[in-house]
């Protein structure tokens, strides 16, 4: 049986079944994960899901797999996903200052991921680079993906469903920079949003983008803060979690500053562990715990060793790190807490590779 899975068949002989298919599969250290994808599908079949459900399940499974091993041999990269109106004109400002954004971070060494449409999309990868893009398109009968990406190329994901995509965007970027666009930017924007405020998604900048003198963002601005935050539906502070800009070079600052300390983070026990380049000197951290009590939910900011669930996992442990109990609400305030932490000088380069952007 393979190491501890909690989630069974209920049937003693097919768990047995199910156990001996994951060993002949070959050894895997997460052979775990793997038995209870296999148990799913076979809940589904003790559930009787109709035709319709399995196909949904089927399809998305079949979708992230593919797209999970398309982005695996860039792990390394630094990713920022560029969203925008796909009916914009090549003539159109907007047009040329995605692609000067794209071609600034591909400077900074940075990819790109994009809806492999037109438009901002096309904008954005002429930037870049076909080699320092990604596509991820979604299958829709009026609109073709661009012809910067041969059909071929390895790149390129072709999705069904928005969800999924929507997934891939988020598990895979470590910035993100939206230019205005139509009802699906606008999705993009406040679901990114919804991610980052309720802590299901890992703290990332978020940039919104026009040209000067425009006045898409700084309308939305005026919306959000009236009409949400002047309502008390949203936190003021929640406006933390993006930059309005119209000025390319102070977006790639604002991407790339993000990153100059700050690496990521996991929970471990109920506490929060910040992997950082550098850790705060002691009067630092006595100054932030003081600082930031109102989110720390009980003792201080501490540098702290990896902890021993990292190391069993090999995640990061080159880093240096600070612990403390946060209180999972305020992750504006936590993010006003990274800025602070990439303050700190930092005068080598970093070890490791960028974290994995799953759930937290």
């Amino acid at each position: 049986m393979p190491r501890s899975p909690r989630y069974r068949t209920g049937d003693p002989e097919l768990d047995r079944a199910v156990a001996e298919l994951v060993a002949q599969s070959g050894p895997h250290r997460d052979e775990d994960l793997i038995y209870e994808l296999i148990v799913s599908a076979l809940r589904l079949a003790q559930d009787r899901a109709d035709r319709g459900d399995l196909k949904i399940a089927n399809a998305a499974l079949k979708e992230m797999r593919y797209a999970f091993n398309v982005f695996a041999p860039y792990r390394s990269a630094r990713k920022v996903a560029i969203f925008g109106s796909a009916r914009t004109q090549p003539d159109d400002p907007l047009y040329d200052q995605t692609r000067r954004l794209a071609t600034a971070l591909a400077a900074n060494d940075w990819m790109i991921i994009t809806g492999a449409g037109p438009g901002i999309m096309t904008a954005g990868i002429e930037g870049a680079g076909p080699d320092n893009s990604f596509g991820v398109s979604i299958r829709l009968p009026f609109e073709a993906t661009t012809s910067q990406f041969i059909a071929d190329d390895p790149k390129l994901v072709n999705f069904r469903y928005f969800f999924t995509r929507k997934l891939t965007f988020v598990k895979e970027s470590d910035a993100f920079a939206l230019l205005p666009g139509g009802f699906g930017t606008l999705d993009e924007a406040f679901e990114l949003l919804t991610l980052l405020q309720t802590g299901k998604a890992q703290p990332a900048p978020v940039v919104l983008l026009d040209v000067p003198g425009g006045t898409y963002w700084q309308g939305w601005r005026a919306f959000v803060e009236d009409e949400l935050a002047g309502r008390g539906y949203i936190s003021k502070r929640d406006m933390s979690l993006l930059k309005i800009t119209d000025d390319v070079t102070e977006a790639v600052d604002e991407m790339t500053r993000f990153y100059a300390n700050y690496h990521s983070q996991r929970f471990v026990d109920g506490t929060l562990v910040m992997r950082l380049k550098r850790a705060p000197d002691a009067a630092m951290l006595e100054r932030l715990t003081e600082e930031f009590a109102d989110i720390v939910v009980r003792g201080r900011i501490e540098a702290v060793e990896p902890t021993s669930a990292e190391r069993a996992d090999d995640d990061h442990v080159d880093l240096e790190r600070i612990a403390f109990r946060f209180d999972r609400h305020d992750w504006a305030r936590l993010r006003e807490l990274i800025d602070e932490l990439n303050a700190i000088p930092v005068a080598a380069p970093p070890l490791s590779e960028p974290a994995d952007h799953d759930e937290i």
